[in-house]
């Protein structure tokens, strides 16, 4: 299964070890499915982890591991066509990424712009909680 991780997701992943995100992350690292990702995305993963709000509670080097994984590990997409789909014009990458890297499953937070598309060309747009339960990762009390 290829999969793309939208940068929120990491982002939280980070954040925190015990969380929902960092559990996908671990699946990933499991080698359960490929994940997807982007010069575009690792340009901006760098970029949210600078913010001041986001620096006070994670340490640079934590960041700048999961980026080194990322690029030596994952699945480099590249020649990304250019997407006006998504209302969000920075979120365009992420259904690009879609198209060029032939991606199963999109996973997101994003609930105002991307979540509500539910597909976009073949690929499933869900939520970690989704992907999760999908993988019987779930503890029973936890799935909806």
């Amino acid at each position: 299964m290829r999969v793309i991780v939208d940068t929120n997701i990491l982002v939280s992943a980070l954040l925190s070890g015990t969380s929902l995100p960092a559990e996908l992350i671990q699946l990933w690292r499991e080698g359960r499915f490929d994940l997807l990702t982007s010069a575009e995305q690792l340009d901006e993963l760098m970029r949210v982890t600078r913010y001041p709000k986001i620096r006070e509670r994670l340490s640079p080097a934590l960041a700048g591991r999961l980026i080194n994984e990322l690029r030596d590990v994952a699945v480099l997409v590249s020649d990304l066509p250019e997407v006006t789909a998504c209302a969000d014009p920075y979120d365009n990458y992420l259904l690009a990424m879609i198209v060029a890297g032939h991606a199963d499953c999109l996973v997101t937070g994003d609930k105002r712009d991307l979540l509500g598309m539910v597909r976009y060309e073949g690929g499933r747009i869900v939520t970690v909680r989704t992907f999760l339960t999908a993988y019987g990762r779930l503890p029973r009390d936890e799935r909806s």
